[in-house]
């Protein structure tokens, strides 16, 4: 069973950075296309950036492009998302999984982001 744990949020100030940190226990997601989400209180979970197996190949939602930058470590099987430029609209609880298309992996607890003006 594959464990998700979700790590590195805060309260930030509008402007800053973070960098969220995602392992998974109990298998390794070497070569899976892998991706973060957030869910906003009131919204629903949407999209925030993905990577592709190989690592070579990224894409973001129209909030994420220009200041969130997605990555992996097969070696250390994690997950990052680097948030730069934070506003206040990016506060919400942050979550890693499989991108979407692909059946998901038990959700794990995420992290929780809330950036102050």
């Amino acid at each position: 069973q594959v464990q998700l744990v979700e790590s590195g949020g805060g309260l930030v100030q509008a402007g800053g950075s973070l960098r969220l940190s995602c392992a998974a226990a109990g298998r390794v997601f070497s070569g899976w296309d892998m991706a973060w989400f957030r869910r906003a209180p009131g919204n629903e979970r949407e999209f925030v950036a993905g990577i592709s197996g190989s690592g070579r190949s990224t894409d973001y939602s129209n909030s994420g492009e220009g200041r969130f930058v997605i990555s992996r470590d097969d070696a250390k099987n994690s997950v990052y998302l680097q948030m730069n430029s934070l506003k206040l609209e990016d506060t919400a609880v942050y979550y890693c999984n499989r991108k979407p298309g692909y059946p998901p992996l038990p959700w794990g607890q995420g992290a929780q982001v809330t950036v102050s003006s």
